[in-house]
């Protein structure tokens, strides 16, 4: 059975038809978020830090409401426009995750993300016991 799980009305508006997570037995499939302000909408055009903190504070709001969390993330996929940023990426995203219950990851250079952001990153959840 599948759940698709949505943010309220005021929070994280998705700007095309997708669902926020959809939930799919034990496993939880996170849209990749971009550093978009979860009220107005608007794409952060600060620094390679703030962005990632935006991101991964919009993707703690959807586990938060799917009732999951970091410690339960499987594997994360980050997209990243400019490779000189990956240390600045890395560092902020890291600060999210216990050392010892780190994801898989896979880390894609693009040239470009959807609404003009420069980072973007989606998660596998595992929501099993």
């Amino acid at each position: 059975m599948l759940e698709h799980i949505t943010l309220p009305n005021n929070l994280l508006p998705p700007p095309a038809p997708y669902s926020h997570a959809v939930r799919a037995g034990d496993f939880l499939f996170v849209t990749g978020q971009l550093a978009e302000d979860p009220i107005t909408g608007e794409i952060s055009r600060g620094s390679l830090t703030e962005q990632t903190k935006q991101v991964m504070e919009n993707l703690k709001l959807v586990l938060d409401h799917a009732q999951s969390g970091f410690d339960r993330v499987v594997m994360a996929r980050l997209f990243i426009t400019d490779f000189r940023d990956y240390e600045a990426v890395n560092a902020v995203y890291s600060s999210y995750f216990s050392t010892d219950r780190l994801p898989c990851r896979t880390t894609v250079g693009v040239l470009g993300l959807a609404g003009q952001g420069d980072v973007e990153i989606d998660l596998i959840v595992y929501c099993g016991d």
